[in-house]
């Protein structure tokens, strides 16, 4: 019974082929035969045959069966792939961690050094000006009459002094300071010309 033809001996019987057939179609809303209607057309069973059979089906089933085992192969790849970068990011994430401390760290060390660069500038300024003050000779001059040193206090000892003492100094001298004692005195209380 190839092709679900029926025998010359079977002529007029439903094969196991024309029963599916008929299945098919009861399933498609054709109601099933009696003994007064025939099983099937010809048209009927034309249209059926033009449908997709039950190895299609199972073809397209598999076809999509196979397709989800892709996909589901994919997810799995997926959900390795998501869960090594979640380990790599933790990982980032305890090395910035580490390196915030280390610059918290270095942070507060630079502020104790440049407190401490300070303290040493300032010692600094402070040995200097002791150094200064322990190597000068303070020499006070007095008698002078009041404002005879003009404006230029260190020219006018410059060129007073060598007269005084009667010697040329070579180099000339020179004056780290030089000053007065106490403010100006003007009229009656300007100290007298001792020449």
């Amino acid at each position: 019974m190839p092709g679900g033809r029926s025998s010359h001996k079977n002529a007029g019987k439903p094969t196991r082929h024309l029963l599916f057939s008929e299945a098919l179609l009861q399933a498609k809303g054709v109601p099933p035969p009696t003994a007064t209607q025939p099983s099937a057309t010809h048209q009927e069973m034309t249209d059926l045959a033009q449908e997709p059979t039950m190895d299609r089906i199972l073809q397209e089933i598999s076809a999509v069966g196979r397709r989800l085992e892709r996909m589901d192969s994919a997810m799995v790849s997926m959900a390795a792939e998501t869960k090594s970068i979640r380990t790599e990011i933790a990982s980032f994430q305890t090395c910035i961690l580490g390196l915030e401390q280390r610059v918290s760290k270095a942070e507060a060390h630079a502020s104790s050094f440049q407190d401490r660069d300070q303290e040493l500038l300032f010692l600094r300024s402070k040995l200097t000006d002791l150094e200064d003050r322990s190597r000068r000779d303070n020499v006070r001059f007095m008698g002078f009459p009041e404002n005879i040193e003009g404006e230029d206090l260190h020219g006018f000892m410059r060129d007073t002094l060598p007269r005084l003492t009667g010697t040329i100094f070579e180099p000339p001298l020179e004056f780290q300071r030089a000053h007065r004692l106490g403010p100006r005195r003007t009229g009656t209380d300007a100290r007298p010309n001792r020449s």
